[in-house]
């Protein structure tokens, strides 16, 4: 195995790629500000002919996600198209109309199920359960959780997870996610269904996206894509088989440090399948 590459500019690695999938939160912003070197990364991409999509675990549709991208001052033009798990989540929710969920997330997730034909009720009478995240967390984690997933196993109930994350950065801080709440069912012997990344439908979404955008099919050794986890976007890419540029700035900081020193039998524990580069944080 070679050592890792490490790049200071996005200019040098986007030779001969026409498509970036790009991960959101840990990239473009960390939940309260934009970065505007990233911000500006993806711009110069997209003017130099380069379509950007935008490829999120946020369990919300795409237009929420933008809004609240406008809100954190991420300017339009840095993406062509956005794709989340909330839409694909939406997808599974409208093709089972009149089923009653159990919802498990904070108010702030509602519009995945809004418009809906989707009865929102208590666990005993629900169909099937949907996670957007938990309801505060600010101050739970998933072991919170653990009585109400043992009466919903016992129930055979089925858990569609809208954000495989685990954690994400709000500030300086690791807040749980619904990928904590899901992986924890799944743990106790229930049915668990993830929507986005790694996993391959958003990454199919994404690329019909720019495709549309190109107005042609783009050969996937054309795309790369840009994420801070591991877990999700790193073993995503891999399993789409695309390359992927791995921001260090995000999730995993701290297990980071002193990175460049690493030999390759402690690279390959930490990733597994290394990126195709490194960067400390996204700029062009």
């Amino acid at each position: 195995m070679t050592a890792l590459k490490f790049a200071e500019r996005l200019r040098d690695l986007v030779g001969g790629v026409d498509v970036l999938l790009s991960d959101i939160w840990g990239v473009v912003h960390n939940g309260l500000v934009a970065f505007p070197d990233a911000c500006a990364a993806l711009r110069s991409f997209r003017e130099q002919g380069g379509t950007v999509i935008l490829i999120t675990n946020a369990p919300r549709p795409a237009d929420s996600v933008q809004r609240q991208l406008r809100k954190l001052q991420v300017p339009d033009d840095t993406y062509d198209a956005i794709v989340s798990s909330g839409d694909l989540t939406r997808n599974f929710i409208s093709g089972h109309p009149g089923q009653k969920i159990f919802w498990i997330g904070p108010e702030r997730d509602s519009a995945i199920h809004r418009g809906l034909d989707a009865p929102i009720v208590p666990l005993d009478r629900a169909d099937y359960i949907v996670c957007t995240g938990l309801f505060d967390d600010e101050t739970e984690s998933a072991e919170n959780y653990r009585a109400m997933l043992l009466t919903a196993r016992e129930r055979k109930l089925t858990l569609i997870c809208a954000n495989p994350d685990i954690v994400v950065e709000r500030g300086d801080r690791l807040i749980y996610c619904a990928g904590a709440v899901a992986e924890l069912y799944a743990e106790l012997g229930g049915e668990a269904i993830f929507y986005g990344k790694p996993h391959r439908p958003i990454y199919e979404r994404a690329m019909t996206l720019a495709a549309a955008q190109r107005r042609q099919t783009v050969p996937l050794n054309r795309v790369l894509a840009i994420g801070d986890s591991v877990r999700t976007d790193l073993t995503g890419a891999h399993g789409f088989g695309v390359d992927c540029l791995f921001v260090a700035r995000g999730i995993h900081a701290e297990q980071f440090e002193g990175l460049d020193q690493l030999d390759p039998a402690s690279v390959q524990e930490l990733f597994g399948h290394p990126p195709r580069a490194l960067m400390r944080e996204l700029k062009w």
